[in-house]
């Protein structure tokens, strides 16, 4: 008799940075981290930094969509409902992250960021489709499915 075996999945706490580990299928039950107790997909975007963003995408098996933004930026702006929107319509199977380019330049040269907003979809840590431009929900959920 062979034992099934259980997928599971990494997800970085937002809070604590602690590689967290739950089966795939409980993602969507609202999983906290076993360290210090935060939602570790409460379908709302992650803020940050240039100190933290590595180390998410390391612990982080889940795909990981990074919107870089700017606070001035008016089409960043406009589209951040529409993100927003996104990481609660896909909470368990896409990590949504937020880069303030302002604050974390040196990752936005890092990631040659050259216009906002921009998108940048991540998979076991590497760069696997990039988007830059606002884009409205529909087109947003339209390229989550193209390549997540």
């Amino acid at each position: 008799m062979q034992a099934d075996t259980i997928e599971t999945v990494h997800v970085a706490c937002p809070r604590c940075l602690a590689e967290n580990r739950l089966p795939a299928e409980r993602a969507s039950e609202g999983p906290k981290c076993g360290e210090c107790g935060a939602p570790l997909l409460a379908g709302a975007p992650i803020e940050l930094d240039e100190q933290s963003f590595d180390t998410f995408l390391r612990r982080t098996s889940l795909p990981v969509l990074v919107d870089f933004w700017a606070p001035w930026c008016g089409p960043c702006r406009a589209m951040a409902p529409a993100f927003e929107a996104a990481a609660r319509e896909h909470a368990s199977q896409v990590c949504f992250v937020k880069v303030n380019t302002d604050e974390a330049q040196d990752l936005a040269g890092r990631m040659a960021i050259r216009a906002i907003p921009s998108l940048m979809l991540f998979k076991a840590g590497r760069e696997v489709a990039r988007s830059s431009g606002a884009m409205d929900a529909r087109s947003l959920a339209r390229w989550i499915a193209q390549h997540a």
